[in-house]
């Protein structure tokens, strides 16, 4: 029978069960004939589906009699009213999960019309469930954001493939939009064909804010502080934060920040002066016409941004407040600005290091861009970013100061201009590493040496900043100190790198984690006579120089490499190399040659290249090989001199072989007194003769033939005088009846310079007097 019936024997157990019973209770007749009724019921004496749940249904019970016994009951079971609709148990579950769950659930034909919806989803809306059956989603809510999710929901539909959307959205009613989680996904039947499509929503506004909040400031983290430009750092951090967090935003210094120093604290209740270091603004904004970026700001005391300054706290401030309608009304600019651009609220934050202010932050948005004012966990969020700037900012402040402190010592440090010598024609140039970023360790000098000769050297000192400067001051004092005593190439880079190796060694015992800058560092030093046209050369783990002929051929010179400087007791050699009369000399350090693209052999060979341009000058050319080798900023220090030595003749040059004899001291006056007749200097003639009598005197007294006398006119006049003897001379003050000893004392008076010079074969004493003058 179809009614929920069942028969039970006179023990109580199941004999008869009609598909009425089975469809309320779930049992088939299988699993219920011959269990007691006991089975069906729960403690309480409530029928139990076979499910395990109550069931909601009456249970009647009639005897059965067979004549004047009972054989038997019947047992009818009646469902309650909201279980007599005939809706399976498993349904109505469905039909509760659906109904009063929190999420908002839609359900909705395959033409994106609403079938149903719970009443979280039509809350959404303020719609009943009437009005919006039937209804496309863009009916319903407008934006473009609807208008995707709806096309999510046809593509569903067509494809059977779940998809999920985070849209933005702002509901009717609601001050701000909200962010939302949908998930659209297809409903299909037992063949597997899509009958209609379900969008579940979630409002996650307060998650994304926290997820956007992480996102920024780890954004921050890698955006801000690329380099360490000051400037620089504050304009990465204003294109961070806007639009994003503000509509517009300004990073403004206080001036001592610019130029590497710390701020002295802002004292409260007064002017407060910034310069602003970088502002952006929103798309649609121009500010330019009304803020300068270089000029200096002042902001009273009722400015938010001196007195965060000054209180070193963040403030946050409705335009309305009347804390702001007070500092507009005592700044023109500012209340321009609000005006012009209708601010609704603002932060300002003091950028902190050290203890110490740095400057000031002010966020500010719009009423046309940001309908939502800053609230408290704005605030927060501008705290956490300006944290980050300031480490950063500190970072550029005390680079800035380090560069600073390491580019004057280098300018104090090298020639500052190209030096004039009549022995040759020079012309330098010096980029830091970067371009000018960092200062570093490379050097150059030229060195005037006596008999018209001309040192020239360039060096190269491991590492960057104030201690690789410091250190190639102390390298170029030291080859200055030893070219002044006039030692050869290979003599002078000995003795230089016993100086560091004894350096070294004397602070060997205060391990301090670096590599000294002088161990490893390289040097090229040169000295070239112009009387024999001769350059000699010597070099410390250096690039060799290059040759450049006058038909404009190149070459490197071939010359012995030395180890670099510090690692001590290797010795270097000397090579000796003709320069034509209208070659040229280039000396440089590897960052002329080396980049990550470029090896040394292709590098030199590029340099021969660039060297054989036409110019017009040294100087010119100088600047055509930059542009050639070195178009964008290198990670090395690079140094290039360039040199045009030119070859004395013979209207320039006298030289006479004196014999050993002390009647030839009468000769040797009038000789020289004759050629510089012949030169046009017969003004001089006097203090020469002098000289001349003094230095043949002494050295056919105190030394020996051969004895070599020589005078070279340039812009000076040098006279030489050259013995066998390696006995130095010394000045000395004789006293009242001394026979000798005045002899020194009287050319020292009487030339701009002297000194001794040693040879192969002996040594020189050479005096240098200045023409035109008696």
């Amino acid at each position: 029978m179809s009614a929920a019936a069942g028969v039970l024997d006179r023990d109580g157990c199941v004999t008869h069960w009609s598909s009425g019973a089975q469809e309320l209770l779930g049992y088939a007749p299988v699993e219920i004939i011959g269990r007691p009724l006991d089975d069906l019921l729960t403690a309480e004496g409530t029928l139990r589906h076979r499910d395990g749940l109550a069931l909601h249904a009456q249970v009647h019970l009639y005897p059965l009699q067979d004549i004047d016994r009972d054989c038997g009951f019947l047992l009818l079971l009646t469902a309650v009213p909201e279980a007599a609709t005939g809706t399976p148990r498993h349904a109505l579950l469905a039909q509760w999960i659906f109904e009063q769950q929190p999420l908002a659930v839609a359900i909705c034909d395959l033409d994106a019309r609403l079938l149903r919806g719970n009443q979280p989803m039509l809350g959404v809306g303020g719609f009943s469930e009437e009005e919006a059956r039937g209804r496309r989603l863009t009916e319903i809510l407008q934006g473009n954001a609807i208008e995707e999710v709806e096309r999510r929901v046809l593509r569903v539909a067509r494809t059977g493939k779940a998809e999920a959307v985070e849209p933005i959205v702002r509901l009717p009613g609601e001050s701000k939009a909200h962010a939302w989680a949908m998930d659209v996904f297809p409903l299909k039947d037992a063949d597997g064909s899509v009958r209609a499509v379900g969008v579940a929503a979630s409002d996650y506004s307060q998650q994304y804010d926290s997820r956007e909040r992480i996102a920024l400031i780890s954004e921050a983290r890698t955006r801000v502080g690329t380099s360490l430009d000051i400037v620089g750092t504050a304009r990465e951090f204003a294109e961070l934060a806007v639009p994003r967090f503000a509509d517009f935003v300004s990073v403004d210094l206080l001036e001592p920040v610019f130029q590497g120093e710390l701020p002295t604290p802002v004292l409260p209740r007064g002017v407060t002066a910034l310069r602003m270091a970088a502002y952006q603004w929103a798309a649609g904004h121009a500010l330019d016409a009304v803020i300068s970026a270089t000029e200096v700001h002042t902001h009273p005391w009722s400015s938010p941004v001196a007195r965060c300054l000054a209180e070193n706290r963040a403030v946050r401030h409705s335009t309305k407040d009347p804390e702001v309608i007070r500092w507009l009304a005592e700044d023109p600019v500012q209340a321009s600005l609000a005006e012009t651009f209708g601010p609704h609220s603002l932060i300002a934050v003091p950028i902190r290091a050290q203890g110490v202010s740095l400057g000031v932050v002010l966020f500010v948005r719009y009423e046309a861009s940001h309908e939502e004012a800053f609230g408290p966990d704005c605030t927060a969020i501008s705290e956490d970013l300006v944290d980050r700037l300031a480490i950063c900012l500190d970072n550029a402040r005390r680079f800035t100061r380090e560069r600073g402190i390491a580019l004057a010592l280098q300018r104090a440090l090298l020639p500052r201009e190209s030096t004039v010598h009549p022995a040759v024609e020079t012309a330098a140039r010096y980029l830091p590493a970067g371009g000018g970023a960092q200062a570093g360790g490379d050097w150059f000098d030229v060195v005037p040496l006596p008999g018209a000769r001309v040192g020239l050297v360039v060096g190269d000192v491991v590492g960057h900043g104030i201690n690789a400067s410091a250190t190639m001051g102390r390298l170029r004092t030291a080859v200055r100190t030893l070219a002044d005593i006039d030692l050869p190439p290979e003599e002078l880079l000995t003795h230089l790198d016993d100086i560091i190796t004894h350096t070294a060694g004397e602070h060997g015992g205060e391990p301090t984690g670096e590599i000294p800058g002088d161990i490893g560092a390289t040097c090229l030093y040169a000295v070239y006579d112009p009387v024999s046209g001769t350059c000699s050369l010597a070099r410390a783990g250096h690039p060799a120089p290059v040759l450049i002929h006058p038909d404009g051929t190149s070459s490197v010179i071939d010359m012995p490499c030395g180890p670099p400087l510090g690692l001590g007791s290797l010795p270097f050699e000397a090579a000796d190399v003709i320069v034509p009369e209208g070659g040229l000399l280039a000396l440089f350090t590897d960052g002329l040659l080396t980049t990550r693209d470029r090896y040394v052999d292709e590098g030199c060979s590029d340099l021969c290249s660039a060297l054989a341009l036409p110019a017009t000058s040294l100087d010119a050319l100088c600047d055509t090989v930059l542009d050639t080798l070195c178009p964008e900023p290198h990670a090395d220090d690079v140094t290039l001199l360039l040199a045009r030595p030119c070859v004395f003749g013979e209207d320039r040059l006298a030289s006479w072989d004196l014999p050993s004899n002390p009647a030839v001291v009468a000769d040797a006056r009038r000789l020289a007194a004759e050629q510089l007749a012949l030169w046009g200097l017969a003004e001089a003639a006097f203090v020469t003769q002098l000289v001349v009598s003094e230095l043949v005197t002494n050295a056919m007294r105190h030394a020996g033939g051969p004895i070599r006398l020589r005078l070279i006119k340039g812009e000076t006049l040098i006279c030489e005088v050259s013995d066998g003897s390696s006995v130095s001379p010394y000045l000395r003050r004789a006293r009242v009846f001394d026979e000798g000893g005045r002899g020194l004392f009287m050319v020292a008076q009487f030339t701009k310079r002297w000194g001794t010079r040693y040879t192969r074969t002996g040594k020189t004493i050479w005096g240098e007097q200045v023409l035109g003058m008696p």
